[in-house]
């Protein structure tokens, strides 16, 4: 017979059997696990006992066993059932072994990195299943484990929207449940300065907060922003330090220089004093890399160094649009001085000046890809975004890389196209994706690969208002980015994962973190049109969950699906007016996702919302954007194309419908499209705010007139003037006909307002039936 596998043994392929639950426990996957034979039992009560270099590895583990499994374990300074052993013979900065054997667990590391992880592993297989309070009987086993990258990361970003002091500790807190090592705080844009230097206190007195953008009406007066003192940070740094993590901070420039530049104008080109930014994008304000200017970083650095201790700190160097330099004599005049070639190699050069600065203090600079431009400093690194080919060049050229590509590494995109999205990027960076990244570029030689010291996921935060948002984006897929900068490539497997990561989602959440549930929900698709479903009056509907994991199951009498609801096998063909409610659940019986649910009936049908249109000619719905630039709590959100306010009803049944009402809501225009301002399609408005035109074709016009075709025109069925926006409301309604013809034809919804106005996106298309 052969003996019970321990969590995670079957995705590792061994050679056992799997108790149950076991094998979706363990997540990243450890490099080397070996079964014993017997188990041990730990109960209510367990002690444990370590060594100082381990005191708080033991804490923590006492903290997240309490949460994730509910068990109260008890340090001590006697033989204790779970001990913790410093051994000189394990070598690595964050490697341990575990073993579990009859007469208690051991976790034995050389450094308090290596009992981090260790402890983070146990609590995983003291966790399997949803037990509550209830002892766990672990299978013998040894466990010897490294990480496969010494760079396993998340960026926050603070400067767009504060994220408060407690939020940043519980995601710290929660990295370390999985493994991730660094914490990049991206401390500094546009939007807000939120590091305090005492030598510049009006960095944070005036540059850490802003105004809102308006919407429409009288201007927002209210101030939102924030920053973090010195000893708060502090205060951060040790606590991310006894959970294994090292905070990197970013301090961006020259460009997204608007919050510096609005504090302290002397430090910018112009000398003009901008509003602290409240627009996303790429605004114009350049640091000025004068002598006052380099002065200035240099003593931000001597602050910034005392605070944070580790070896990296981040310089930007990113969307510098080189504007304002190129129109200022003093800044050409000073490229002439040091013999540059152009504006590029005046960064290379400032860059430069910081690293060495930094080398001298036994610190390294670290930079976006943009830093290569221009030539790269023998000082600095490289964090690839744009791609993997900055990467690919700076490791090639003997620099030091990250990989943080924004496909598929950028976590502010959404998951899946679910409706229950909330705002971000609107392009589908789904848990798959991430997954099924390597971090190891192919263009890097073997005997290149060395540079490449890991990768890390970005959450830009925009879009991204509340701490809940924030930690949506970030979870599930950051135990994706854990199993891919800490377990072997070979050993990677979709399939073992996502039960696993199904069981690090129950953790997480007992750790009050919000987690997507995007790649295990259910969708609902109609096959074919709903205008030939309405005809036939019968619905076919198919159910399906981006993952696959899981059995999908529905009921249709209201009724919350369980685990002995009807299982879903094939599509379904029902009567209008039947609603659908189904979730996918695990082997266990657990549910993988909040349930959905679809509404047959025949107004359900005709019903489209800002989820369900498609963009028109050939741009996408780029954004996902909240009704409010600074919505303080969960906002909805509306799908939006920058360049083309249009959006389309597709197939609408005009034999069906003779009627609609459309939603509309109207949204800031806070975007700096620097360079590209003249991509924006700007229509001819023939009243005061412009038009709602509601038409027959205008895809297909707007295609063929980016093609060149002017001749290519729409067909009107309805024009609306748009109300004055300092006086109406966010949100209204249009209603109007539709002429009566057979078949089903796109509707296109274009707004013609000035590109001075905000924003309108179409929240909700309703058609009615005709009578």
């Amino acid at each position: 017979m052969r003996r019970p596998c321990v969590t995670a043994i079957a995705a590792i392929s061994m050679t056992c059997l799997a108790t149950p639950g076991a094998a979706q426990s363990l997540l990243p996957l450890p490099q080397k696990l070996v079964p014993g034979a017997g188990s041990v039992t730990i109960a209510d009560g367990a002690t444990v006992s370590a060594p100082a270099p381990a005191t708080a590895a033991a804490r923590l583990l006492v903290e997240h066993v309490r949460t994730a499994r509910g068990l109260r374990l008890t340090v001590t300074d006697a033989a204790a059932r779970i001990r913790f052993e410093q051994d000189a013979g394990i070598t690595g900065a964050e490697a341990y072994r575990l073993i579990a054997a009859r007469d208690g667990i051991r976790i034995r590391a050389n450094t308090p990195a290596g009992f981090v992880h260790g402890a983070m592993t146990l609590v995983q297989l003291l966790s399997p299943d949803a037990r509550t309070g209830q002892p766990v009987q672990v299978a013998a086993v040894t466990i010897d484990d490294a990480p496969r990258f010494g760079w396993r990361g998340l960026m926050i970003d603070p400067a767009r929207h504060f994220l408060p002091m407690p939020d940043l500790r519980r995601i710290v807190d929660q990295m370390a449940a999985v493994k991730l090592n660094t914490l990049h705080l991206h401390l500094t844009d546009d939007q807000g300065w939120r590091f305090e230097v005492k030598r510049y206190p009006k960095l944070t007195e005036t540059g850490a907060w802003r105004t809102p953008p308006s919407t429409g009406g009288p201007a927002p007066t209210t101030r939102v922003g924030g920053f973090y003192t010195q000893d708060e940070l502090r205060a951060l740094v040790a606590y991310a330090g006894e959970r294994g993590i090292t905070i990197v901070p970013e301090i961006d420039l020259p460009g997204h220089a608007t919050a510096l530049v609005a504090t302290y104008p002397e430090l910018g080109i112009l000398g003009d004093r901008p509003p602290v930014g409240n627009r996303w994008g790429i605004e114009p304000y350049l640091f000025n890399p004068g002598p006052k200017g380099i002065a200035f970083v240099k003593e931000v650095l001597d602050e910034l160094t005392d605070v944070f201790p580790g070896t990296y700190v981040h310089l930007g160097g990113d969307e510098a649009l080189k504007d304002q330099w190129q129109r200022s004599p003093v800044v050409q005049a000073q490229i002439k001085a040091l013999g540059l070639k152009d504006e590029d190699a005046l960064q290379s050069w400032m860059i430069d000046q910081f690293g060495t600065y930094l080398q001298s203090k036994g610190r390294r600079l670290i930079g976006w890809d943009e830093i290569l431009e221009g030539g790269l400093p023998a000082s600095a690194s490289v964090m690839s975004w744009r791609g993997e080919q900055g990467a690919v060049a700076a490791a090639n050229l003997g620099h030091d890389v990250v990989l943080s590509p924004g496909t598929p590494l950028y976590l502010d995109r959404v998951q899946s196209n679910l409706p229950t999205e909330v705002p971000g990027q609107n392009v589908v960076s789904s848990l798959a994706d991430v997954y099924a990244y390597d971090p190891m570029p192919a263009g890097i030689p073997a005997d290149r690969a060395h540079h490449v010291l890991g990768a890390q996921g970005n959450a830009w935060s925009e879009y991204l208002v509340t701490p809940a948002e924030v930690e949506f984006h970030l979870f599930p897929r950051a135990a994706a980015i854990a199993e891919i900068t800490w377990s072997a490539k070979d050993r990677r497997d979709l399939a073992g994962f996502l039960p696993r990561v199904q069981r690090q989602t129950a953790r997480w959440t007992n750790g009050g973190v919000t987690v997507a549930d995007s790649a295990f929900a259910v969708d609902f698709a109609v096959t074919g049109t709903r205008g030939a479903a309405l005809r036939a009056n019968r619905v076919p509907l198919t159910l399906a969950t981006q993952a696959g994991y899981g059995t999908i199951r529905y009921t249709t009498d209201g009724s919350v699906p369980t685990a002995r609801s009807r299982a879903y096998r094939a599509p379904l063909s029902l009567t209008p007016g039947v609603t659908v409610r189904a979730a996918a659940f695990d082997a266990a019986g657990l549910p993988t996702a909040a349930v959905r649910q679809f509404d047959t009936a025949r107004a359900a049908l005709l019903r489209r919302g800002s989820n369900d249109l498609a963009p028109c000619g050939t741009g996408p719905f780029g954004l996902r954007v909240p009704l409010t630039p600074d919505a303080p709590e969960a906002s909805p959100a509306f799908n939006l194309n920058l360049f083309n306010t249009c959006a389309v009803y597709p197939a609408a049944p005009l034999d069906v419908a003779g009627g609609y009402r459309v939603e509309v809501v109207r949204l800031a225009r806070n975007w700096a499209l620097g360079h590209d301002g003249g991509k924006l399609r700007q229509h001819y408005a023939v009243s005061p705010h412009g038009e709602l035109l509601v038409q027959f074709g205008c895809a297909a016009a707007t295609k063929a007139q980016d093609a060149g075709d002017k001749t290519a025109k729409p067909v009107a069925i309805g024009a609306f003037p748009l109300p004055d926006p300092a006086s109406a409301p966010q949100r209204f309604t249009f209603e109007g006909t539709l002429p009566k013809t057979t078949g089903d034809q796109d509707i296109c919804f274009q707004f013609t307002s000035p590109v001075s106005d905000p924003y309108y996106a179409v929240a909700s298309v309703q058609l009615t039936e005709r009578r």
